[in-house]
């Protein structure tokens, strides 16, 4: 099979070459193939991927891989339809609001059994593994990185706006915007988020807001039970976000996804850019802006001084139709495991799963000293657990992303909008479906 060599290698020794490596081949059954599918692509990551899996084959010379890479903004729907076929599918990437509609559909593939003597949890933090199991105990993937929240801000344009620090709270990040904000110049103060996913800004604005009163374990309720979107701190928070979009970012981010915001940030053009940890690789590949114009910060916090940091999820599981369960389980193992795991995490700026990385300076430095600032300051910066992994996670991220919508094309008020959102989860949480 032709495939791009990638650009990190992982110098496996020698002796790493276990004796796994035969354990599909033989006699009779010739190569198997597998066909994986990503769907958080972009070329220098399916590059990274492609060499990961090219030091698989040739550890398992009777396993072929088959790499499928759609287009970020269509993978998820690609994924359902090659799922709801029951065919032509092995290994795939599974993340926190994907396995709840998937594994409710039953298209992915229970690994517990799998996996219990697998030495590979030992080396794993205790985040990734309490990530890999439901709250039934089951695996439908396992991590490879987890993604979380920073300020991506450029540091000449806010000193040239007259600011000594970057903003620390959700207030003074509209007021840096603004002021950086020069649509003449095609200068912008923040890259809004209003096409794909658009409704999870909104909700760490909201979460920020009232992250002095919300459960820990269900990030979208308040200690007392009711929905974060009910709360009268709700109001304050959407005013200053949709505040954004109005004085400080530019009118055709009305349409902007993950792809465009990135891009925004990247070719220089906007000053502030809320994102995960996978954007410093991506940002520190951009000829239109130096390393020393821009690093991250921590996440704005809300009025009481504190703000939440939902760390998202996502990792590599096995469909429930594969012809290859154990072949595709191995493969599974491989990414997920040791040095693989270790280079995809580094290769794509995600916060890692291995234990080890703690003492490695990468992410000591430069652009992730942001998140060592969050993670060392837990009252600040607090840990809860979205309820992403819900059989209507899809459902409720459509409805939110139109409701967004609405309020930028000014057809819906911010009221109008919380009060659709609470109603939604309130309704669901009484169903208990």
């Amino acid at each position: 099979m032709r495939r791009t060599k990638a650009a990190l290698a992982l110098g496996v020794a020698a002796a790493m070459l276990l004796p796994a490596c035969s354990a599909f081949s033989g006699g009779d059954s010739g190569t198997v193939t597998l066909t994986m599918v990503e769907s958080l692509t972009n070329p220098s990551r399916t590059e990274l991927l492609e060499g990961l899996i090219e030091d698989f084959e040739q550890q398992h010379p009777d396993i072929d891989v088959n790499l499928v890479s759609p287009p970020t903004e269509q993978a998820d729907e690609k994924l359902q339809q090659m799922l709801m076929s029951g065919s032509g599918i092995d290994v795939l990437e599974v993340r926190d609001i994907t396995v709840g509609p998937f594994s409710t559909n039953g298209w992915l593939h229970d690994m517990k059994a799998d996996l219990e003597s697998w030495d590979g949890w030992q080396a794993m933090t205790e985040n990734a593994v309490d990530a890999a199991q439901d709250g039934q105990g089951r695996t439908f993937y396992v991590p490879y990185g987890f993604y979380g929240l920073s300020l991506f801000y450029r540091t000449d344009l806010v000193a040239q706006a007259g600011f000594s620090a970057p903003p620390t709270n959700w207030d003074e990040l509209l007021q840096q915007a603004a002021a950086i904000n020069d649509p003449a110049q095609r200068r912008y103060g923040y890259a809004f988020r209003g096409g794909k996913n658009a409704n999870s800004n909104v909700t760490a604005a909201i979460s920020a807001y009232v992250a002095d009163r919300i459960d820990p374990a269900n990030g979208f309720q308040l200690e007392d039970g009711t929905s974060i979107f009910a709360a009268p701190e709700a109001q304050q928070a959407v005013e200053t976000y949709f505040q954004l979009f109005r004085t400080a970012s530019a009118e055709s981010s009305v349409s902007w996804g993950y792809p465009e915001m990135v891009e925004a940030f990247a070719n220089g053009s906007t000053a502030f850019l809320l994102q995960d940890p996978e954007v410093i690789a991506t940002v520190r590949e951009s000829q239109a802006i130096s390393q020393d114009q821009w690093t991250t910060a921590p996440l704005p916090t809300g009025p009481s001084g504190k703000t939440v940091q939902p760390l998202a999820s996502a990792g590599w599981g096995v469909a429930a139709s594969s012809s290859h369960k154990p072949e595709a389980v191995e493969l599974v193992k491989f990414l997920a495991g040791g040095d693989a795991a270790a280079a995809f995490a580094k290769g794509n700026s995600l916060v890692p799963t291995q234990r080890a990385a703690g003492e490695d300076e990468f992410y000591k430095t430069g652009p992730w000293a942001s998140y060592v600032t969050m993670t060392e300051n837990p009252q600040t910066y607090l840990n809860i657990t979205q309820p992403r992994g819900v059989a209507w996670w899809t459902e409720w991220e459509q409805k939110a992303d139109a409701d967004v919508q609405q309020v930028l094309l000014g057809t819906m008020t911010p009221a109008q909008l919380l009060a659709e959102w609470d109603a939604f989860w309130t309704q669901k949480w009484q169903q208990g479906k």
